[in-house]
């Protein structure tokens, strides 16, 4: 069972998807700007990044930068508490000079090994929102900018309640949402309201059915929240597995 979710004002979750605006769609300060005690009590959460795939993955994080990671290697990093807007993700068909500038087929973040921006889609994304409502810290999978890599998330100290998303969506991409190395989501192949949700109001469809059906825990269209996003008290520490 996933954790129940904390509402603000009794009404709705605190919606990663939209974590940078949240001041500004009138929830409380306390979200994004926790007060300084709260950060001087706090602890770094360490975020250990593993690569289980048989082949070779670039690890991205922001905050964090990016790293090549062979099959079986593993990467750790920490990262401050009160972190909001955070994402670990894995890029593929990378090729970087001595100076770390290059490309990737997936997930590529300006041409820089160490990433500093989001990646292009499609590229499988943990989320993550630090010490935020009541100190607990909210994290999720996303296929919103689509899928590439299998990926788990889940929790090693401080709870329990992990979130995979492994199934064969690249394999069963229907051939609209087809990209090299991975699944595009509809909004980045249509770039309509529908799929996109610009306009703030959006429901499933029958391309978010296909990203949800195989992926059940996993943001599937920007308001899959109910489902979708899921809480541990601030201060655990995490794991993220591509090709678990």
């Amino acid at each position: 069972m996933p954790f129940p979710l904390p509402e603000t004002n009794t009404t709705r979750p605190i919606d990663l998807h939209q974590v940078s605006s949240l001041s500004q769609n009138g929830l409380p300060n306390l979200i994004l700007s926790p007060p300084p005690l709260l950060f001087t009590l706090s602890h770094a959460a360490n975020f250990n990044i593993v690569n289980n795939c048989p082949y070779t993955v670039w690890a991205a994080a922001v905050p964090g930068g990016g790293r090549q990671l062979d099959r079986g290697q593993s990467w750790s990093i920490d990262v401050n508490p009160g972190t909001t807007g955070g994402r670990v993700w894995a890029r593929t068909g990378c090729s970087f000079d001595g100076n770390g500038n290059g490309h990737c087929q997936t997930g590529d973040c300006g041409g820089k090994l160490a990433c500093t921006a989001y990646g292009t889609p499609p590229n499988t994304l943990a989320e993550f929102g630090l010490n935020q409502y009541q100190n607990l810290d909210f994290i999720d999978i996303s296929n919103v900018d689509g899928f590439n890599v299998p990926m788990d998330f889940s929790p090693t100290s401080g709870c329990s309640r992990g979130i995979r998303c492994a199934a064969d969506i690249v394999g069963q991409c229907p051939n609209e949402l087809k990209a090299p190395g991975g699944c595009n989501n509809p909004c980045t192949v249509f770039k309509t309201d529908e799929y996109c949700c610009n306009s703030g109001s959006c429901g499933p469809t029958p391309y978010s059915k296909f990203f949800k059906d195989r992926c059940p825990d996993a943001y599937s269209y920007p308001k899959d929240d109910q489902t979708s996003t899921f809480t541990c008290p601030g201060g655990t520490n995490y794991k993220v597995t591509f090709c678990p």
